[in-house]
């Protein structure tokens, strides 16, 4: 009883957070009412209070303001600010349109579908962001719709679908960052295990998108398809994939949005710096979370918490396969909580890989499994941001797109299957 009874107060300040951000967001009828960074805050303040118990205030803000400024907290956090500065200066030059417009004019009508999937998988894996992706690709396939007389709420889906395709795979995804750093391995490593799992996903749904569009005939062309801007997104997925350092991947990146951007005439030197700012700047409540997030959970381990949570769940798991599928379960079950498949991967992940060293789990497939978990949930609950978006730029209700979200459904039974089958089996 007394272990249970310390285990409860080391885990009390989630707890606090889930309450805060879960209750309120209820009774306001709405997830975005409360921001998440306030939620934090107020729950970190409570960490802090608690913690300071016995030990004194001193001791309770530097454990903290430690796990606030860790190692790996910082590094997530330089690069957030890096890939920021480029999606938003490559959004602004056009380089997004740019390619929408290079992918969709190489394929007849009756591919129309999937050839939207497939532009859609690609943008997102280079930007790295599915909020962006879809910013950027709804308001196209809303006037694809309604040129072709296509559900709005297929089309809307095609683009989540394919935005998280990216979120999930991108070397520069902020959810690919949290997961490999967490864990401790590398993206390149990270992103062969996931390729295993959701190529069969995005093979399938291609197929369900090609089938739907067999007989789809339209007068929609495409304008301005311009190859030069093209480049910084060529360059960033080619040099990422090399194995190039991802600070590296998107200097290069931000250096040729600048020179596309002037040599074009799309923008000057000080747009290009302008739109570079605006980027960082839309990462700052992201990054604020990051910190807060950091030091909550290095309270909870420094009083005990991590390894609470780890008894207790070990004793219900059964080898490997139990193993992966509470890894899975819990990053899932955060996200439901918090709307957000970032912070539900800062959350679960130092207890994941200390679940991860206690049965010999590749740290590769635990990474695999946080990010791909936390992406299949995020793309189907109808209040996060993703959605809303998606469902406010198309003026579509979320509920009514769930229904055609193939790739997310498709790739939660690849997950189930990869975890089942020990797939694949070099990392498992």
């Amino acid at each position: 009883m007394a272990n249970n009874k310390k285990g409860f107060l080391a885990l009390s300040p989630l707890l606090v957070f889930i309450f805060i951000y879960l209750v309120t967001s209820i009774v306001a009828g709405d997830f975005y009412k409360m921001p998440i960074s306030v939620a934090f805050m107020l729950s970190s303040i409570y960490a802090v209070g608690m913690a300071a118990y016995g030990k004194g205030l001193k001791n309770s803000i530097d454990t903290f303001s430690r796990g606030a400024s860790a190692r790996n907290i910082m590094l997530m956090l330089w690069i957030f600010i890096l890939a920021g500065a480029f999606a938003n200066a490559a959004k602004m030059i056009g380089a997004v349109d740019a390619t929408v417009n290079v992918m969709l004019s190489i394929l007849p009508d009756n591919m129309l579908l999937p050839g939207l999937f497939l532009a859609t998988c690609f943008i997102s894996l280079s930007i790295g962001t599915s909020v962006g992706t879809i910013v950027a690709l709804v308001p196209i396939a809303a006037g694809l719709a309604q040129s072709t007389g296509m559900s709005s709420a297929l089309i809307t889906a095609i683009v989540v679908g394919g935005a998280f395709f990216g979120d999930n795979l991108s070397f520069i995804s902020d959810t690919t960052i949290a997961a490999t750093s967490s864990q401790g391995c590398s993206m390149k490593d990270k992103f062969r295990v996931n390729f295993f799992i959701t190529l069969p996903a995005a093979i399938i749904t291609l197929a369900i998108y090609t089938f739907l569009g067999t007989d789809l005939h339209t007068n929609t062309c495409t304008h301005g398809a311009n190859i030069v801007k093209v480049i910084p997104y060529f360059a960033v997925l080619i040099t990422a994939i090399a194995g190039l350092d991802v600070m590296t991947v998107l200097v290069l990146g931000i250096s040729l949005t600048g020179i596309v951007g002037i040599a074009t005439g799309t923008t000057n030197l000080f747009d290009w710096m302008h739109s570079m700012g605006d980027g960082i700047m839309g990462m700052g409540e992201l990054i604020i979370v990051t910190m807060l997030a950091g030091g909550l959970f290095e309270i909870v381990k420094s009083k005990g918490g991590v390894e609470y949570i780890i008894e207790s769940i070990s004793s219900r798991i059964k080898g490997k396969r139990g193993a992966e599928a509470v890894i899975g379960l819990l990053v899932a079950v955060i996200d439901i909580c918090t709307a957000n498949n970032t912070v539900a991967i800062i959350s679960v992940g130092n207890i994941a890989k200390r679940i991860g060293e206690k049965y010999g789990l590749d740290r590769r497939k635990t990474a695999s499994l946080l990010d791909t978990c936390s992406c299949c949930m995020q793309a189907i609950i109808p209040y996060g941001a993703q959605m809303l978006m998606a469902s406010g730029l198309s003026k579509v209700n979320p509920v009514n797109i769930i229904p055609y979200l193939y790739y997310p459904f498709v790739l939660a039974i690849c997950v189930v299957s990869a975890i089942l089958l020990r797939l694949p089996r070099r990392y498992s």
